[in-house]
């Protein structure tokens, strides 16, 4: 069930560069739905279905945002930045796991108590140098026999949960929902082409795993599977987003207003045809912020025709994010039917 293999993806641990325990898992789930898997020199992890010429690429990021150690003070107290984009307030009081040299550790973030705050203070920006991570110890020297130094990485202690209507939240749904989706198709494609799943690194750090395994890989078109904005919820409007939660994959035409990806028309008509056909839901996006690993991967080589295909995830980049499982399925089903056949660029 795509459920369960969400949960073992999101509940376990994958800072930008330290994506090892998801390439761990991808590589159990595969190693027998695939003719060949290989770890590139960046860290991507490839799974390649041989075909006929015609090279896809689907690349789907193992990565997830967190922080990494900065500085520990003389009481033990743990300073840190951020990898990846974060909204600082949603880091306040978070549960953490330290990745140090001697096994994890549990720690929680924290800051001065708005209790002891003054009036101004209280107005002011919470900002990350405000924070700190506290793992209950009471000296420099004692966090540093813990296995942790300078450069641990840390990330947010979280468990996929049920909600109603078959929508689930957890940590890192950005992007395990999409390794999760790449790891359903590659299990149950039928095609007459070849087919790379590309697992790739760094995205939330500037997209950099795509890069080099398309350059490598040179395919003849690819999509990137990962997480996009609804506006199906209090604080947003549907002029903002128009997608919706279970109502399908979403292919984003446009990202960042056109200065991220401009999606091939051929590649998006492909699918939206696929779609029809077979009476598979999708959802169109024009959006105005966010970018995936298609957005530098079309840039490759001489250009690789490329489309971001996405799923709706409500609070992004946060510990609580939010899906519709009803969507990664469908989406499952329209890859696999859309990957029996191939773009017309010709």
């Amino acid at each position: 069930m795509v459920k369960e293999l969400l949960k073992k993806l999101s509940d376990a641990h994958g800072l930008s560069s330290y994506e090892g325990n998801i390439r761990d898992i991808i590589r159990s789930e595969l190693k027998d739905h695939v003719d060949n898997i290989y770890e590139d020199k960046m860290g991507n992890l490839i799974a390649e279905k041989k075909g006929g010429d015609f090279k896809f690429m689907i690349a789907s990021h193992m990565d997830e945002i967190g922080f990494m150690v900065q500085y520990i003070d003389e009481n033990g107290f743990i300073k840190f930045v951020p990898i990846g984009g974060w909204f600082t307030p949603t880091a306040y009081t978070q549960r953490v796991i330290l990745h140090g040299k001697k096994g994890p550790v549990t720690g929680v973030i924290g800051a001065k108590p708005p209790h002891v705050m003054s009036p101004e203070d209280r107005k002011k920006e919470l900002k990350i140098e405000d924070l700190f991570i506290d793992v209950g110890t009471c000296s420099e020297e004692e966090t540093l026999a813990l296995g942790i130094e300078i450069g641990t990485p840390v990330t947010i202690d979280r468990e996929l949960k049920d909600l109603a209507n078959g929508r689930v939240t957890g940590k890192a749904l950005d992007n395990r929902v999409g390794v999760a989706l790449l790891i359903e198709v590659l299990k149950n494609v039928k095609s007459p082409h070849t087919i790379y799943g590309v697992f790739t690194v760094q995205e939330e750090l500037g997209l950099k795993g795509a890069k080099v395994s398309a350059f490598s890989l040179n395919p003849d078109c690819a999509i990137a599977t990962d997480v996009t904005i609804p506006g199906d919820h209090p604080g947003i409007t549907k002029k903002e987003s128009s997608v919706e939660m279970g109502k399908g994959p979403v292919l984003v035409l446009v990202s960042a207003s056109g200065r991220g990806l401009m999606a091939d028309w051929k590649v998006s008509d492909w699918l939206r045809k696929t779609g029809d056909k077979n009476k598979i839901p999708y959802q169109l996006e024009v959006g105005e912020g966010g970018n995936t690993d298609a957005t530098i991967i079309h840039l490759v080589r001489d250009g690789i025709p490329s489309i971001p295909f996405s799923i709706a995830s409500r609070y992004i980049h946060s510990p609580v994010e939010v899906i519709d499982m009803k969507d990664i399925e469908n989406g499952i089903k329209l890859l696999l039917e859309a990957l029996k056949t191939k773009p017309k660029f010709k």
